[in-house]
């Protein structure tokens, strides 16, 4: 009686063999693809190397603006994509280097592009306003100051590397 209960009809038989071998097929066509997408996930994320921009001494306390080029990795594309940075030093004699980049839409800001708003970064774009040093100017579109590159300055060159918010480390 036992075994009659436990046979397999040749229908479950067909139905499970069939299922099976469906699903290691799905699986053998699924896994190259889905490690195709995850690959650029996977991989550890190299950090980006600081670049040479200027000799320390021709910055000036007015801000100026560098052209340079970064190396970038997109997932399997690299390229050389160009950057720029207004870089001057306050009245401390320390550097500052911002991106040009306006936060209130991905414009890019002039030094003194205003003749209104003299010695101010401007976004001729929505009329976007920052002082000297970066900060916004209230009740203009901007609503975050400009991004900050990380800098470090060896044997009289100035370096730059990745923009970040104000308050990042």
């Amino acid at each position: 009686m036992s075994e009659k209960k436990h046979r397999v009809s040749r229908r479950q038989f067909l139905n499970y063999t069939l299922t099976g071998v469906g699903g290691f097929m799905a699986a053998g066509i699924l896994s190259p693809m889905v490690r195709f997408a995850l690959d650029p996930i996977l991989k550890e994320e190299t950090g980006q190397d600081m670049v040479a921009v200027a000799q320390v001494k021709d910055i000036t306390t007015e801000p100026q603006r560098f052209d340079f080029k970064v190396k970038v990795k997109d997932a399997w594309y690299e390229s050389e994509e160009p950057r720029s940075a207004w870089v001057f030093k306050d009245e401390n004699g320390d550097i500052v280097a911002l991106s040009p980049i306006c936060t209130h839409l991905g414009c890019t800001v002039n030094w003194n592009g205003d003749k209104n708003n003299p010695n101010r970064f401007f976004c001729p774009c929505h009329y976007g306003l920052y002082e000297k040093d970066g900060t916004n100017v209230p009740n203009t579109p901007p609503t975050s100051p400009l991004h900050r590159y990380e800098y470090e300055i060896k044997d009289g060159t100035l370096y730059l590397g990745k923009a970040k918010p104000r308050g990042e480390a």
